[in-house]
């Protein structure tokens, strides 16, 4: 096993996913090729016709890992993810290739999170790599109707800490507008961007650090908008998380029904509610309903009051058993009774960690705030059990 290593030395990895045709790989093809002083390993995972070609190819041979003429490698995933990852360290280790960073290209049909967790897994990976960020590409003609159409491409929005949109100059103003305002609140953590790649600033996908808890948590202001006045009563989850982080699996024995919860209330939340002005601040915010029922979807808990953390521990554990596969991504910034520092959180589907984060100062104002997405999440049971979590 190799010691855990400094940060800053561990291979960043970026996952750029997207549906079929979005430009994924139009943009590989653009960083292999400007992307000057750095070596990168692909991993494809592309069965289409079109992939890094022979234009970039030193040899077309049947090995797995092939050189590129820029000096970066490239290798197709035939077998285990995993398995393919370590095979690169210990080539890299041993001298015989040389890369500085690894991007996975996922094929257009794939979800994202099995390739994140494979992160979190393996401790010779976790120990080695850092995964750096989820980029996804989302074609601007055809992103509504595959939206509508495939899951897949929803799981892939959800995923992502950077969401490009290509071949906006195919639409109108009003089509990209609504186009944009639909993966707001699918996920509202990632930055939205429309590119023409051949303008794209790279250092905006390189580097990202989505998966690194100290990054600051945004959230898209449309996302909590007045703009709608029918805001939808979607509530919150709970979570607890960073993958590079102590990352454990909550798959244990926890028993939901038993976890001290009741987890199968109904909630009624005939009320009107006005999230512009309420001035409640441990009042959830809801998020303004979207135009499309789509199955991935996001919401905010916010609270000015501290979490206990035992009973936020065990509340967790329940919800990562119970929900974990449709839980997409989640992050947040907790405030906890008896802890003088924030703590930050992120998880993808059952993998979940946590770390201390800035002590808070003296005239700060203490407060939590953490976002959910997933599929089809049941938005009422997380919000009152995460408000059961606060401290009396």
């Amino acid at each position: 096993m190799n010691s855990p290593r400094n940060p800053d030395e561990m291979v960043p990895v970026t996952v750029l996913t997207g549906f079929l045709g979005a430009g994924k790989t139009t943009l590989l093809k653009r960083i292999l090729t400007e992307y000057h002083g750095k070596r990168i390993a692909v991993i494809e995972n592309e069965f289409g016709p079109e992939s890094i070609d022979n234009d970039l190819l030193v040899t077309d041979q049947e090995e797995e890992i092939v050189e590129l003429s820029n000096g970066c490698v490239c290798c197709t995933v035939r077998g285990d993810l995993m398995r393919t990852l370590n095979d690169l360290r210990t080539r890299r280790q041993a001298g015989e290739l040389k890369f500085e960073r690894v991007i996975i290209e996922t094929t257009g049909m794939a979800n994202p999170g099995p390739v994140c967790q494979t992160f979190f897994m393996d401790d010779d990976i976790a120990d080695y790599y850092r995964l750096d960020a989820v980029v996804t590409v989302v074609d601007a003609k055809h992103g509504m109707e595959t939206l509508d159409i495939q899951e897949e491409a929803q799981k892939q929005v959800g995923f992502a800490d950077r969401i490009l949109i290509s071949k906006k100059d195919l639409v109108s103003e009003s089509e990209y507008a609504a186009l944009r305002r639909r993966i707001v609140h699918m996920n509202p953590r990632a930055s939205i961007e429309a590119v023409h790649f051949g303008e794209t600033d790279l250092k905006q996908l390189i580097d990202i650090s989505g998966f690194n808890l100290n990054t600051i948590l945004d959230i898209d202001p449309e996302f909590l908008s007045d703009e709608h006045p029918d805001a939808a009563h979607d509530h919150d989850h709970a979570t607890c998380t960073d993958p590079t982080h102590h990352h454990h699996d909550h798959g244990h024995d926890h028993d939901h029904a038993t976890c001290g919860h009741d987890h199968s209330h109904d909630h009624d939340h005939g009320h009107d509610h006005d999230a512009a002005t309420c001035t409640d601040p441990t009042h959830h915010h809801h998020a303004p309903k979207p135009a499309h029922n789509d199955e991935i979807g996001a919401f905010v808990f916010k609270s000015n009051k501290p979490f206990d953390p035992e009973r936020l521990e065990e509340f967790l554990g329940g919800v990562v058993q119970v929900y974990g596969p449709d839980l997409l991504r989640y992050k947040g910034i907790l405030y906890m009774k008896g802890i003088n520092r924030r703590m930050l959180f992120q998880g993808v589907h059952q993998m979940m960690g946590a770390e201390p984060g800035k002590p808070w100062l003296a005239n700060e104002k203490k407060n939590t705030k953490m976002v959910f997405i997933g599929r089809k999440l049941p938005q009422d049971i997380f919000t009152k059990g995460l408000e059961q979590c606060l401290a009396k």
